[in-house]
């Protein structure tokens, strides 16, 4: 049977939507800062209407469950779990760091993915990701909030040629570069929901699924004091 998965995402200034159908995949992106409140549901609509399905005829949805923006995270989860009970469909969480690394594949045909999202307060959301044969992902290590300049210290020295993806390298462009590893610069900034759907249909297949109300995100900072800053969350 072909997996039928609708994946939403918000987590960051990107606003994403994406619908796998067996292995294709109908996807809707857009930066938007600011706006997902009012743009997400409308690609849902789209990407639904466009694959002829309504959501009672999914299998899940799956979410972008973070790292990223606080209040994006939060959007993002809470239309993710309104469209699930709704439907009642159950749910998967994604990492958004993961889906940058699927992302970096896609478009540069890279196996080897730091990814690296700007966490604000002088920190990173980290990961280190090797693809598996069968397409999914390993993530090296854990996925973690550190400040750049301890990272660089800690990690250990990587073999082969990493692709560096997210908003994190440009931030902390100097603190980075001294990573014991060969690197080069890719171009994916953003986590978009169609690579979130191609993670969750793994996901799907090791019964990750969970109910709408235990949906859950994850911030990987316990405890913020958040400094405000003009134009950011």
């Amino acid at each position: 049977m072909s997996n039928k998965i609708l994946a939403v995402d918000t987590a960051t200034e990107n606003c994403s939507v994406a619908l796998l159908v067996g292995d294709d995949v109908i996807s809707r992106c857009e930066y938007a800062p600011r706006e997902h409140t009012t743009k997400i549901l409308p690609m849902v609509d789209e990407v639904l209407a466009e694959g002829g399905l309504t959501l009672s005829q999914l299998d899940a949805l799956a979410f972008g469950r973070g790292p990223g923006s606080f209040t994006g995270v939060r959007i993002g989860i809470g239309i993710a779990q309104g469209l699930a009970f709704g439907a009642d469909l159950p749910m998967l969480g994604i990492s958004t760091l993961a889906a940058m690394a699927q992302g970096t594949y896609r478009i540069h045909q890279s196996e080897q993915v730091f990814t690296a999202i700007d966490a604000r307060m002088d920190e990173i959301y980290w990961g280190q990701y090797l693809r598996q044969a069968d397409g999914d992902w390993q993530v090296i290590g854990a996925e973690q909030v550190i400040k750049p300049a301890t990272l660089a210290e800690q990690l250990g020295a990587a073999e082969g040629i990493w692709t560096c993806a997210g908003t994190g390298w440009e931030s902390y462009a100097e603190a980075l570069a001294s990573i014991p590893a060969k690197m080069e610069q890719g171009t994916v900034l953003y986590p978009d929901s169609a690579d979130m759907v191609h993670l969750a249909k793994y996901a799907l297949a090791r019964g990750e699924t969970v109910a709408a109300e235990l949906a859950s995100p994850v911030y990987l900072r316990d405890t913020v004091t958040w400094k405000k800053l003009p134009g950011r969350e």
